[in-house]
């Protein structure tokens, strides 16, 4: 499988994705359990890759993480 860069990162949403995390004072431990509690097997490791744009993020993970988070997919994604 080919990984595309853009920018140096592997995905369009990290820095949102840490944005919104910090905005509901959760910590990178905490935003994993509650993805996990979705069936999103992630550790914390991956959150720090996902929000460096280090590690793609999947459609399904941004949908959980948009849920968890509370925050419309698009924004997480810089449409909105």
């Amino acid at each position: 499988m080919k990984f595309y860069e853009i920018n140096g990162k592997r995905n369009l949403c990290g820095d949102r994705i840490r944005e919104a995390r910090q905005k509901r004072r959760l910590s990178q431990s905490d935003l994993c359990k509650l993805l996990q509690l979705r069936g999103i097997m992630v550790e914390r490791d991956v959150i720090s890759r996902m929000e460096s744009g280090s590690r793609i993020v999947t459609d399904f993970e941004a949908v959980a993480i948009a849920e968890v988070l509370e925050v419309p997919v698009l924004w997480l994604l810089g449409k909105e």
